[in-house]
């Protein structure tokens, strides 16, 4: 049994709607959310548990983390170091990314009443390996991840006033929200509103482009 999508194209403006709707909801529910963003209240707000664990590699290698559908449990590895700090917030949020985009919950409701009842109902667990491949569902998650934690309204705010070319005035806004600076300069391009020279790291400003 599966409780696994199908794997599709989703637009940028789909994937963002996706995090905005869950950010309004929980801000909704919560009245004011506080930056910089707690992903695991996130995971607490979609009755998702949360453990760091040890998760033992398999055939294919390390496994950063993996979601048990039926448990609602999402496990990180506590063995991946750069998992931490910042990063604890992405990987968070990555791993909710692929709960709201790639698991069928109301598949996973129906399997969880039918054991339940006594059905033996087995399902695998969902594996998320290196961030560092990130194509396919990996890259929508991780999308997911930055429209989460950074989404546009707050962005917009947070610039007032601020040179998005200074990196001291980054680096101010990437700890208001509680990210790393690469997760912050990601987000700020796949926008259109910066473009950074990975060469000489130098930032222009640029006009907002559609999304894809």
């Amino acid at each position: 049994m599966s409780v696994f999508r199908p794997f599709r194209f989703i637009s940028k403006i789909e994937i963002e709607a996706c995090a905005l709707d869950v950010w309004l909801q929980m801000a909704k529910s919560k009245n004011e959310l506080q930056l910089p963003l707690d992903a695991s209240l996130i995971a607490e707000f979609l009755e998702l548990d949360l453990v760091w664990d040890t998760i033992p590699d398999d055939e294919l290698g390390t496994i950063a983390a993996r979601i048990l559908p039926l448990e609602k449990l999402i496990e990180i590895n506590e063995n991946i170091p750069q998992l931490r700090g910042g990063f604890g917030e992405s990987t968070i949020a990555h791993e909710i990314g692929h709960w709201v985009l790639h698991i069928d919950t109301v598949e996973v409701e129906r399997y969880i009443r039918l054991k339940q009842k006594g059905v033996d109902v087995q399902v695998k667990p969902f594996l998320c390996r290196s961030e560092d491949n990130l194509a396919g569902i990996e890259w929508q998650a991780q999308y997911f991840a930055g429209c989460l934690l950074m989404p546009q309204h707050i962005l917009t705010e947070l610039k007032r006033g601020k040179d998005l070319t200074k990196w001291p005035q980054l680096y101010q806004i990437a700890e208001e929200l509680g990210v790393t600076i690469s997760n912050l300069t990601t987000r700020l391009q796949d926008l259109g509103w910066i473009y950074l020279d990975s060469n000489t790291r130098k930032i222009q400003l640029i006009k907002t482009a559609p999304y894809m």
